[in-house]
């Protein structure tokens, strides 16, 4: 990685940034959607054997997992070279745990999930970079809420409310909508506030959270439109 890019300050290089990191969000996305895609059809067999048979090993997956995007996002603040490998790592291994969750839906659901899901995130990222209103509070209302919501889920975990379950869905495509807008108000404004002089690594990291957003919001709606798959 190189830790000395500087985009000068312009529309063009604003539009530079964004660019590149739209192409690391499109490069994490596409890593991910090709994984599911090798469990969830050539590797079927092997995905319902780990359902049935090893269960573990998809429980361990999560939890290496949830260490390696804290990993991931901290070398990425650093600007360190092992910044984007380990977000496409994070990537390809999302992919692996996203086909256990994919696979209880039909394919036209999970079609659907995602083509609004990708319709919903530039639509909230235009009004994130484009609205002159200050989006810092909301973020923190989202993250409060997203704290709420983690909490609400572990707990539904032990009741099994598919209402509550719906609900949860639905509340959580209300915060990782605000978070899309957020997110990209804030890449606008960490370029304004340092002239341009803005690293790789910074790159990484935000295209790190938001391929966190259009996951989470992705899994949101199919669990709102598949709800009787």
């Amino acid at each position: 990685m190189n830790d000395h890019v500087i985009y000068t300050q312009s529309d063009a290089g604003l539009n530079q940034f964004f660019a590149k990191i739209y192409s690391l969000v499109g490069m994490g996305v596409g890593l991910s959607a090709f994984v599911s895609y090798l469990m969830l059809f050539p590797f079927r067999a092997n995905l319902v054997s780990i359902i049935y048979n090893h269960p573990m090993v998809y429980y361990g997956a999560v939890i290496v997992e949830l260490l390696l995007v804290f990993v991931a996002s901290g070398a990425a603040r650093k600007n360190t070279p092992a910044a984007l490998p380990l977000f496409l790592v994070y990537s390809a291994l999302n992919g692996f745990t996203l086909s256990f969750i994919i696979v209880a839906y039909a394919q036209t659901t999970v079609l659907q999930a995602f083509l609004s899901s990708s319709a919903v995130f530039f639509a909230m990222s235009f009004i994130g970079v484009r609205t002159k209103q200050d989006l810092s509070g909301m973020r923190k209302a989202m993250y409060a809420a997203l704290i709420g919501i983690i909490v609400a889920s572990l707990v539904n975990l032990f009741i099994g409310s598919g209402m509550m379950s719906y609900v949860i869905s639905l509340i959580s495509v209300l915060i990782f909508s605000g978070l899309i807008a957020s997110d990209n108000q804030m890449i606008k404004q960490v370029y304004q506030s340092t002239n341009g002089q803005v690293g790789d690594g910074w790159a990484v990291a935000m295209a790190l959270s938001l391929y966190l957003d259009f996951i989470n919001l992705f899994i949101s709606l199919l669990r709102i439109f598949g709800r009787n798959d």
